[in-house]
């Protein structure tokens, strides 16, 4: 009987800091492969000392707003039966590993979604829709097509879906400067959909409006103020976030504006 093969593909940039806890969480995989998105320190020899046979994939491109490009060059690299994306930020448990294996030799669905336990700061959390975080990753190669889309990525996947029990554990919003880091980049995209979609003109109540929602959702709908200190922050946060966002949109309905008069 046929051995069911499983790759793990790994999506890195800059990330020498943080990639030994994912590679070491991975080393079970019949086949690892990184996709070293704009990766200029020393994540891919990282790699390669942790993983003697890892396949490296290297992707030079705009930081951060390609996620359904390097997700699908890992998969077209990749060659066992199941598949599982996991990120840089991201460490597959024991008890994980353990059901991941059981699964694929014994599926119930031809996809899987993951529950992830989010460490912000430093800190567990549990609150403001942080778990349990479902994201899809497993996946049964001959009924999977890859990831489509520029902001949220998609997989192009048939067949029934199935939920994983144990957790990834997923350490982001590591600190202060990365999640600033982070709001660059994110708001900018954030802002250009928006605009692409014919999002109405943005006026001063917007702002508010937006930004207010956003705080309900999280601090009192969702009870993010129970995960302490951190929880503060987190909502603060994203509150700004979100005036960025509009902010971007009013600046680009603005500048198309005046182009529309030259």
């Amino acid at each position: 009987m046929k051995k069911i093969s499983l790759s793990i593909i790994i999506l890195a940039g800059n990330e020498e800091k943080i990639i030994k806890n994912c590679l070491k969480s991975c080393t079970w995989a019949d086949e690892v492969v990184l996709v070293a998105a704009n990766s200029t320190d020393s994540t891919v020899s990282i790699s390669k000392q942790i993983i003697r046979d890892i396949v490296i994939v290297k992707t030079t491109d705009e930081y951060n707003k390609n996620f359904s490009k390097w997700r699908n060059l890992g998969y077209k690299k990749s060659k066992g039966d199941w598949i599982f994306y996991v990120d840089a930020d991201e460490v597959v448990t024991q008890n994980l590993k353990d059901e991941i294996l059981s699964t694929i030799t014994n599926p119930s669905a031809s996809y899987y979604v993951v529950p992830r336990a989010n460490h912000y700061l430093g800190k567990r959390v549990y609150y403001g829709g942080s778990y349990p975080d479902y994201v899809k990753r497993l996946y049964y190669r001959p009924k999977f097509r890859g990831y489509t889309g520029y902001l949220h990525e998609e997989p192009i996947v048939s067949g029934s879906l199935g939920f994983l029990k144990h957790h990834l554990e997923h350490y982001t919003h590591r600190d202060l400067s990365s999640m600033l880091d982070k709001t660059v980049v994110w708001t900018d995209m954030e802002a250009k959909a928006l605009l692409a979609n014919n999002h109405p003109p943005v006026v001063w109540w917007r702002f508010l409006r937006m930004m207010f929602t956003k705080m309900w959702e999280r601090l009192i709908k969702q009870q993010m103020w129970r995960d302490g200190n951190v929880g503060w922050i987190s909502v603060i946060f994203e509150m700004y976030d979100t005036f960025i966002i509009y902010a971007r949109l009013w600046e680009l309905q603005q500048n198309d504006q005046k182009s529309s008069h030259l």
